[in-house]
């Protein structure tokens, strides 16, 4: 392919005297030689980390505001129930609309990215979250609660899609992996602390906490560029080289990304536009079985039916008070998740995603195997200690890698031209996902507590094989040379390293 004549700048490197724009009669302009490249790329990466980081620190407020809005509902249900007099079934319809807002938020978050941008896209979401949190502030009914519920989940469903992406498209290759995990670790501390706070102000004050992330975001919008492949991508040419230099530094000499964009770009226009029914042709239908296959892998490892639920699973174990153990399940999350941000640009991808699948099956099968215990009366002391440690194993085998490599291989695995289209497939399979999982657990609970757990350790030990045999790694990768592999001979395809 073309785009292989040019080696990866994304690390900044300035690698041939061809490139350099500035005369050479200019004396106090540095001539940088390939030679020279090593030991300049530490100089300009650190002149260029600020804006990265300034612009990966905006971003990831939408993360923060989505584990606001998730971890909304757990503190507030007896308090909101008793000053409006909803029902159970009221309330129980307050906290599940999110998902359905966050359905259709899924489903419209590539188009809306690819129209009007991705801090355009990031700008509607924190919108759409600041009316319902309004809208639940002044609510004194279930139909004003609802629709404020609503609101905030449209708005999470798009800034699940856009957050990721933006922070995959302006990084560097050696940061991206990092900085595309800070997603989920905001959204997991987001969570941590709107549980936190619920549990010592009024729910409508609660409710007023999540406006923060939001102004923050939509403020910080106006002073990051945009992301410089969208803006090649629509032809905008005089702001791609300003955002590009912005984000790899003012000294930095960007014209070899320059070329590399434009050529990939350039042949992607080449093609016919992507429609939904496209994404399962030959080409694209490897991309989609991969991002659809961790979607569901991640959901149905059991998370969002054994965190909504993770009070009541431990009364159900024995255990004197179910908030004990919740409170440990929330301090080992954020921790763990900041871990599996380090490790994902050092050990990669498939490693790690593999050795957290290995952790959430031995938490589940332990977690599956003290309810049988309990069933039986065998051991009823280390009932309650076995579930602890299962479930607590689980989050913490999730949070490193589970949690947050799905969506950072999401973003960095689809075509540019397909991308939008992509990714709300794979952000809605992973929204319905969630929905079926927390919406069956207490069926499966009733049904049987042992064997819903190791229905679970089940996925995570398919998870492994899935990833073994169809998943890239992708660590060290730009995007266009991940599209090489992916896009290469079939022969090649099984393990790509």
């Amino acid at each position: 392919m073309a785009i292989e004549q040019y080696k990866d700048v994304e690390n900044c490197d300035n690698q041939g005297l061809e490139d350099l724009q500035e005369p050479l009669v200019k004396l106090e302009k540095k001539v940088v030689s390939y030679e020279d490249s090593e030991n300049d790329e530490s100089v300009e990466s650190s002149c260029s980390i600020a804006m990265v980081l300034l612009s990966t620190s905006v971003a990831v407020c939408g993360s923060f505001e989505f584990g606001s809005c998730v971890g909304y509902s757990a503190p507030t249900q007896s308090a909101i129930r008793e000053d409006l007099g909803l029902s159970l079934a009221e309330y129980s319809m307050f906290g599940s609309i999110l998902t359905i807002g966050a359905m259709l938020g899924a489903i419209t978050s590539g188009r809306i990215a690819d129209f009007i941008g991705r801090k355009g896209a990031m700008r509607m979401s924190a919108i759409f979250c600041i009316a319902g949190w309004l809208a639940v502030y002044f609510s004194n009914g279930a139909s004003c609660l609802d629709m404020g519920r609503f609101f905030t989940g449209y708005g999470i469903g798009v800034f699940s899609y856009v957050v990721p992406i933006f922070i995959a498209e302006i990084a560097p290759k050696h940061l991206r992996g990092g900085l595309t995990t800070l997603n989920q670790l905001m959204i997991v501390v987001g969570a941590s602390v709107a549980f936190l706070i619920g549990t010592i102000v009024t729910w409508r004050t609660l409710a007023l906490t999540g406006l923060v992330p939001c102004i923050v975001l939509f403020v910080g919008l106006f002073l990051i560029p945009e992301s410089p492949r969208w803006l090649a991508k629509v032809g905008r040419e005089k702001e791609f080289h300003s955002a590009l230099q912005k984000l790899r530094g003012k000294g930095a000499d960007i014209s070899r990304e320059v070329a590399e964009i434009q050529v990939y770009i350039a042949t992607l226009q080449s093609l016919p536009k992507a429609r939904m029914v496209d994404l399962f042709q030959r080409k694209y239908i490897r991309s989609i079985i991969i991002g659809v296959g961790l979607m569901v892998s991640q959901q149905f490892s059991g998370i969002n039916g054994i965190s909504f639920y993770v009070s009541e699973t431990f009364a159900s174990a024995g255990l004197s008070s179910g908030t004990t153990g919740t409170i440990a399940y929330a301090c080992v999350q954020v921790p763990i998740t900041l871990i599996g941000a380090i490790l994902v640009d050092k050990s990669g991808r498939r490693p790690l995603i593999m050795v957290s699948a290995t952790g959430t099956f031995l938490g589940c099968f332990l977690a599956g195997s003290s309810f049988f215990l309990k069933a039986h009366n065998m051991f009823p002391e280390f009932v309650p200690l076995m579930a602890v440690s299962g479930v607590l194993i689980f989050i913490a085998s999730f949070s490193i890698g589970m949690g947050a490599v799905p969506w950072l291989i999401m973003s960095e695995i689809f075509p540019i031209d397909i991308k939008g289209a992509a990714g709300s497939l794979v952000v809605l399979v992973n929204w319905l996902g969630a929905w079926a999982i927390s919406y069956t657990f207490n069926f499966l609970m009733n049904w049987s507590n042992s064997g819903t757990f190791f229905i679970y350790s089940g996925f995570s030990v398919l998870t492994i094989l899935f990833v073994a045999k169809l998943v890239p790694e992708t660590k060290g990768k730009t995007l266009e040379e991940i599209q090489a592999c992916i896009n290469s001979d079939s022969r090649e395809l099984p393990i790509l390293k």
